[in-house]
């Protein structure tokens, strides 16, 4: 809240009022107020970037006495004292934590992350101050101890089983230098994590392609260029300006016929946080890994992938290995032919040099338009971003009964954000919905989804959560509306995905619920959504005409289902790289002394199709595994892709708006988060474990 101000000519009397006045709203936080906004939403219209680091320092202290009132009971640890009390210790803290880092993601400044990287030590440290606290584990465990005589139900019997299990995972068992030297490491890479992201975010938004020669426009969509233009015009220049945010990156690579141009844009994207400057992200890799693999040890694992296989559906390094090259088997010939393919389609188009990575979303979109006679380009006008979400919702609704008011009364933290209310089919609240579509600078790539408030049941009241969408699509121009290819709305479609995991979460201790699950688990909301996207049915009912209100026509439909499988082989290699490079740094036994780039070639050396190009790396801005939570992880990806085509066939088989079956995955899944063990909810669903079969097939990657 900004002061007021001080007027000369006022009576002394008023001056002093007036002063008194600044001192107390200069003192007010709204961050540790209670919330006093529809729902107790965060009070985006009163935070400044000022309130941040106090709210956290004050959080803290009051999250420690949290902590302090448990270890100082002289009573007996019981379930409720210990376990419980640990649950619901330092709320404050967990809000304020939500908040800012949310905000951080989507819409950072200079002092946002520096407030970031004074607080994230503090942060680790206040976390080792709880799992490394002997007296503390002592009544954990003995809690745990006696289990089958507690007489707990199966979700108490979890949380317990998870409380216990999370103290040895951090260091609870470890003694003296150890236990400092544990320390040391999370809070260290709680500093490389953060950096790592603010280096590719700073990449990012350093790169700008400006041109003035219309010339080199061609090829390119009208829709393309007019983005371009407006932001070119937003900078006061002339001409057009494209950046390396994808609504731009992605059609100039597949569009542009100017092949120097989509060199430039190519090397400028893929050598991110490569450039030996104050963003490179080479030795912070060497460090991370390293330490990742130092606290493994310290914990008594071989690696840090066997550490966090412990906690996933697939358990350990071995199995996930197994599974990435089976499917790297069943995909690698579709894929050679498929490279093969667009380099003799390239060459008959007039490309006399071999196909180069920046050549082959280029021919790819080329030979895609003359086997199906379609592009991308061509879904878009269909595709209305506001058209966009109605149908989305729509499908909520018929799935789930549930429905979507805006409320402009709800705070939102930049004006382009739109909150909705989410009502269940009778009425009730259930969760407040955050959309945010478009690119700035202050936000980093991708889409993803989170939480400022999870599920949870206390006192018999049931906290229902504050999802968030964060995606970057085309923005509108001055004379169009963001319009979305079809790729976009199955982007849409898979972080609305992950938000009907959070928003039907129905658990009664918040961190066991919606998406607190395992991570190779936690893709299969989101996924399964994408299969409506697929779906003629439902595309007939989302696409219509911007201009005209035309109803999608049948041909076109008809289009985007023969070309769904275009490049499946390819696509798949390419995924299981990523998934391999992922396993490759975090399987590493010994500390890593060599070349980051040289790593990467070898890791992902099979899966290799194109030529190599000098000064690419991938791994510099993999944020997903160096600064996400995805770490030994990314096959997860994969993993639920099995889940999801194989839970899809129960909707084909009833129908894709079957109730039942929405009602059985919603009971089932949804709303059971991390309640139970994931291959249990998956079976009480499914009534079978999944294979790999439904995806091959559906892939196209049968022989």
């Amino acid at each position: 809240m900004k002061p007021s101000l001080f007027i000369s000519c006022l009576l002394c009397i008023s001056i002093f009022m007036d002063s008194c006045n600044q001192k107390s709203t200069m003192n007010t936080n709204p961050l540790l107020e209670e919330f006093s906004t529809v729902h107790n939403t965060p009070p985006f219209d009163q935070i400044q970037s000022s309130h941040y680091l106090p709210a956290f320092k004050e959080a803290i202290i009051k999250a420690k006495a949290d902590i302090d009132k448990i270890v100082s009971s002289t009573e007996e640890p019981t379930f409720e004292n210990t376990i419980l009390a640990l649950e619901y210790a330092g709320k404050q803290l967990n809000d304020v934590s939500n908040i800012f880092f949310n905000i951080n993601s989507a819409e950072t400044n200079e002092e946002i992350q520096a407030i970031a990287r004074e607080v994230s030590p503090l942060l680790t440290e206040y976390s080792n101050d709880i799992v490394l606290n002997e007296t503390l584990f002592r009544k954990v465990k003995t809690v745990y101890d006696s289990r089958n005589k507690l007489n707990l139900n199966e979700e108490q019997l979890k949380l317990l089983e998870d409380s216990y299990k999370g103290f040895e995972r951090k260091g609870a068992l470890l003694k003296g230098e150890d236990k400092e030297r544990y320390r040391s490491i999370t809070s260290k890479l709680s500093q490389l994590t953060l950096q790592f992201g603010e280096n590719i975010l700073a990449e990012t938004n350093g790169y700008k392609l400006h041109i003035t020669d219309e010339a080199d426009l061609s090829g390119l969509p009208a829709g393309i260029i007019e983005a371009a233009a407006t932001v070119a015009k937003s900078e006061n220049k002339e001409g057009w300006i494209f950046t390396l945010q994808f609504p731009s990156y992605v059609p100039f690579m597949k569009y542009a016929d100017n092949r120097e141009l989509r060199r430039q844009m190519y090397m400028a994207y893929s050598t991110r946080a490569n450039h030996d400057n104050e963003y490179d992200n080479k030795e912070i890799i060497t460090q991370i890994v390293n330490l990742r693999l130092e606290k493994a040890k310290l914990l008594g694992y071989e690696n840090h992938a066997q550490f966090i296989l412990e906690e996933r559906m697939a358990q350990t390094p071995e199995k996930v290995n197994t599974f990435l090259d089976e499917l790297f088997a069943r995909s690698i010939d579709f894929a050679k032919n498929e490279i093969a393919e667009v380099e003799t389609f390239a060459q008959k188009n007039g490309l006399k040099d071999q196909l180069q990575r920046w050549d082959f979303s280029y021919y790819s979109e080329k030979l895609k338009a003359e086997k199906f006679d379609f592009t991308e380009e061509m879904t878009k006008p269909y595709f209305q971003l506001e058209k966009v979400i109605d149908g989305v919702f729509g499908l909520a609704n018929s799935l789930y009964g549930i429905s979507f008011k805006e409320n402009k009364n709800i705070p939102v933290y930049h004006k382009e954000v739109k909150a909705y209310e989410v009502l269940d089919e009778d009425g009730s609240f259930l969760a407040v919905l955050y959309l945010d579509f478009h690119p700035r600078s202050g936000k980093r790539g991708g889409a993803w989804m989170t939480n400022y408030r999870e599920q949870y049941i206390k006192d018999g009241k049931n906290i229902r959560p504050f999802v968030s969408l964060v995606c970057n699509f085309s923005r509108p121009t001055e004379d169009t509306p963001s319009l979305l290819t079809h790729n976009e709305v199955t982007t849409f479609l898979h972080e609305f995905g992950h938000g009907l995991h959070g928003m039907l979460a129905n658990t009664t201790y918040q961190s066991l619920s919606g998406t607190n699950v395992y991570r190779d688990f936690v893709e299969l909301p989101s996924q399964l959504l994408e299969n409506w996207g697929t779906e003629k049915e439902w595309l007939k009912l989302v696409g219509k005409h911007y201009k005209t209100g035309e109803v999608i026509p049948d041909e076109l439909v008809d289009k985007i289902l023969a070309s769904s499988n275009f490049q499946s082989g390819y696509l798949s290699v390419r995924q299981l790289s990523f998934g391999m490079n992922d396993m490759a740094w975090h399987s590493i036994n010994t500390p890593f002394k060599g070349l980051v780039t040289e790593f990467e070639k070898e890791a992902m050396a099979k899966t290799e199709l194109f030529p190599q190009v000098e000064g690419t790396c991938f791994s510099t801005a993999f944020s997903h595994i160096f600064s996400g939570g995805y770490a030994a992880g990314y096959y997860g990806y994969k993993w639920a892709e099995v889940l999801d085509a194989d839970a899809f066939k129960a909707f084909k088989k009833n129908g894709i708006f079957n109730k039942e079956t929405a009602a059985s995955f919603r009971k089932n899944i949804l709303s059971k988060g991390g309640t139970k063990h994931p291959m249990e909810l998956y079976v009480a669903f499914r009534g079978q474990e999944p294979t790999p079969d439904a995806l091959l097939e559906r892939s196209g990657l049968v022989k």
